[in-house]
């Protein structure tokens, strides 16, 4: 009797559950050979094209491991875009391991055209646009997502609402003097960025304790000085050095921000030449000591990609823009089509090939 897609899918269950990864891919590519329409199989294949846990933890795959994970998640949400995970994985896949910054808006908006009123995707969008430095756009995302209707149900969701509209705010008042336009060779934040080139990001640790903890501790010995005579006293002191280190720590938080702004600055140049698949960073910064401690914090398939790049060699235009889907509230009455599969016509990759 020959074998069936759903048999093998069996056995790519049975495969991943003794162990055998690999086997389970192999098993998981079969079934899409078979039935190109099995949404699982699909599903298979984008999981187990990325590394295993190790130790609790997920390892960081490699560019061609990510391209192929990619390639079939498209499949599977052009099969079915109901379910939410295979979004927020392949958001996670083009942006943070990719670095497709645009092809990584135009995902979210695909799933934001089947559940308009979900507030992840735009919470995504936001983020995404902040890095480029689109605060205008981000102000647009904004007023929708706290639009009437949005699905903010759980606490969660709220806090992250608040987070974003935080994240904005703050990175717009940080630029509020000149937004840098990293396509610009003669933008003067170039200048600062080569004259700060070997110094190095202000850590949050090394902030806390040399700036933040010593104005603590100078309050709580005032105050347990006038205060700290009973127990009621010491109480009231522990409280007040707990609500200054909070208070402190979020409105110092900005001036973290201003004195890495030229680490800030060149993350956003590697975040433009990913998307672009051009280069705009100046030869007599690439390399230096800020640019490998930015690039040491991306990870391993993102850098195979900007690398790639690089020896390009293909120069950004100076008039280069991000390309921007039409960020407009949607319908909830629209229904998902069979004809959705042509949202990947243009940027399809074939994950079956080794």
């Amino acid at each position: 009797m020959a074998d069936t897609p759903e048999m093998v899918w069996i056995d790519a269950l049975e495969a991943e559950g003794s162990g055998d990864r690999e086997g389970a891919l192999e098993a998981a590519k079969r079934v899409v050979e078979m039935d190109p329409a099995h949404t699982d199989g699909w599903m298979g294949v984008a999981r187990w094209s990325l590394p295993p846990e190790s130790k609790g933890r997920q390892q960081m795959p490699e560019l061609g491991q990510a391209a192929k994970s990619m390639a079939a998640l498209r499949k599977v949400v052009a099969l079915d875009p109901e379910p939410f995970d295979p979004w927020k994985l392949g958001g996670v896949l083009l942006v943070d391991h990719l670095g497709m910054l645009e092809q990584g808006l135009a995902w979210w908006q695909q799933r934001r055209e089947f559940a308009p009123y979900e507030v992840a995707p735009i919470i995504e969008q936001i983020g995404i646009l902040v890095r480029m430095g689109l605060y205008e756009e981000s102000a647009t995302l904004l007023e929708q997502l706290y639009s009437e209707g949005m699905e903010a149900t759980t606490s969660d969701q709220l806090t992250q609402m608040e987070a974003v509209n935080r994240m904005v705010s703050r990175a717009a008042k940080m630029e509020e003097d000149e937004i840098f336009r990293p396509q610009n060779p003669k933008h003067p934040r170039w200048r600062v960025i080569e004259n700060m080139k070997k110094r190095k990001p202000i850590t949050p640790t090394f902030f806390l304790i040399t700036f933040v903890a010593p104005i603590v501790f100078l309050l709580g010995t005032v105050a347990m000085t006038m205060l700290g005579g009973t127990t009621w006293g010491f109480i009231v002191v522990f409280v007040f050095i707990l609500a200054c280190f909070m208070v402190i720590t979020r409105l110092a938080s900005g001036l973290l921000h201003k004195l890495n702004r030229h680490a800030l600055d060149l993350d956003r140049a590697i975040d433009y030449e990913t998307t672009s698949g051009r280069i705009c960073i100046p030869e007599e910064i690439r390399y230096s000591k800020l640019y490998n401690t930015m690039v040491a914090n991306r990870v391993p398939a993102l850098n195979e990609r900007l690398e790639l790049i690089v020896e390009g060699g293909d120069k950004m235009p100076i008039r280069w823009k991000l390309e921007l889907p039409e960020f407009t509230k949607l319908d909830i009455t629209q229904e998902y089509s069979e004809d959705s599969e042509e949202w990947w016509s243009d940027s399809e990759m074939e994950p079956l090939d080794d």
